[in-house]
């Protein structure tokens, strides 16, 4: 029995009271949300040893970091340290999208030790087992190998799996039809659109959707449900072929719940300030309220170099309007492949947007937070603030570095004339009776 049917029946299982007592919120709460699929437990039924996570309407923003090797770098220590570096983050997730290099080992140590939720695209393994071990093309891979590869990630114990069943032919002909920019710039995307277009037929996970559904029930992985004409610009933004694909999947989440498998939605993208609300309503409208899980969004085209910025704009934004996990962007990103610091620059940025937007949402504990910082502050009391900092380890190095004189309290940027510090020494002599 999966969680989503077990909730169904009003069974409150293990993993509800794990995922409900790091809520903060009561078990019943949280099974109600998942029997009605606007919250998901992510824990696949092969994954031992790790907690289970919870994602969804009311509770905690949850980050995903993004890792893996590609062709022209194939470390697996370099990926490896990087799972380790997003863990201490604070990523509460961990997709390993390895396209180069014993991937197979790879997925399997980060699963093994990262020790939190950890995500995949199938389809990557079956196009690199189509090129690289039956050395034929991209397009020439079979419907039996795209669900070998499915088959292979849920036995390994991977707790969510991005499956782009959305990308129909019809999907295609409107977004050519309507003319795009950058047309499709989801790799798994890609190879779908091109895998239909050389064999002239529909996209099997489409197709044979209910095959799908089968095959990741048994495991309680949930299903990913991949945005693959997510726009990559703004001026692709909430276009036809966008919109269509999340219809589409709207009526799959439904065909996913009556099979009892739980579902999130995969969103946008590059979007516009002013259109990224927009988005996330009609996505949860669309959706019935499944989970949201959003890459990004990015504000602005033009900033590489500082798209984990442009990335925490749209994020905060998204997560207040309902969003409910966000997939990290990194310094890196449109330039090269993370490096280990791109990786942590990336998490920090996007759990700053993620706990931005639960104070909006009124997640539990979110605003006393800011409000034990903000008492720490007052009191120039620097170990509380270290503690409490979302980057203890830079706050506490900042500091150090700047050669303050410890026992007069404040920092450096005002010195003596500190605003707490004058405000705290006149409470204090007129406490004295001064």
């Amino acid at each position: 029995m999966t969680q989503l049917e077990a909730a169904r029946k009003g069974l409150i299982t293990e993993e509800m009271k794990t995922a409900a007592a790091a809520e903060k919120i009561d078990p019943e709460i949280l099974r109600q949300k998942i029997a009605a699929g606007t919250a998901i437990i992510c824990l696949n039924s092969k994954h031992a040893g790790v907690r289970p996570l919870a994602v969804g309407e009311g509770l905690r923003t949850k980050v995903n970091a993004n890792i893996g090797t590609s062709k022209d770098d194939v470390s697996i220590d370099k990926e490896m340290e990087k799972a380790r570096v997003a863990v201490a983050a604070g990523a509460d997730a961990i997709m390993d999208l390895s396209t180069g290099g014993p991937v197979d080992e790879i997925r399997r140590a980060v699963i093994a030790e990262a020790g939190v939720t950890i995500g995949s695209v199938p389809l990557y393994q079956a196009a690199l087992e189509a090129v690289n071990v039956q050395r034929k093309a991209i397009v020439d891979m079979t419907v039996d190998d795209i669900f070998a590869g499915i088959e292979k990630h849920l036995e390994d114990g991977v707790d969510f799996i991005t499956v782009h069943c959305g990308v129909t032919r019809s999907t295609v002909e409107r977004m050519r039809n309507e003319g795009r920019v950058m047309e499709v710039v989801s790799r798994g995307g890609s190879f779908t659109v091109e895998w239909m277009a050389h064999n002239n037929a529909e996209n099997p996970l489409f197709e044979h959707y209910d095959k799908l559904l089968q095959l990741v029930k048994p495991y309680d992985c949930v299903l990913s449900l991949g945005d693959g004409f997510r726009p990559g610009c703004l001026a692709d933004a909430t276009d036809r072929a966008q919109i269509h694909e999340l219809i589409l999947l709207g009526e799959l989440t439904q065909r996913a719940w009556d099979a009892g498998v739980q579902v999130m939605i995969e969103g946008p993208g590059h979007v516009p300030l002013n259109q990224i609300e927009a988005n996330i309503k009609l996505q949860k409208r669309l959706c019935h309220g499944a989970p949201f899980y959003v890459l990004g969004p990015l504000v602005t085209d033009i900033a590489p170099g500082y798209d984990h910025i442009t990335c925490a704009i749209g994020g905060t934004l998204a997560a207040a309007a309902g969003a409910d996990f966000l997939c990290y962007v990194t310094p890196s990103e449109h330039l090269r492949l993370p490096t280990v610091e791109d990786v942590h620059e990336g998490v920090m940025a996007s759990r700053i947007a993620a706990h931005a937007a639960d104070i909006v949402k009124g997640v539990p504990g979110a605003w006393e937070q800011d409000l034990a910082m903000a008492r720490c502050r007052k009191q120039l009391d620097w170990e509380g603030q270290f503690r409490l900092a979302i980057d203890p380890e830079k706050a506490r190095r900042m500091r150090a570095e700047s050669g303050v004189d410890e026992e007069h309290g404040a920092c450096t940027m005002c010195g003596e004339f500190c605003a707490y510090k004058v405000m705290n020494e006149r409470q204090q002599k007129e406490a004295a009776g001064g």
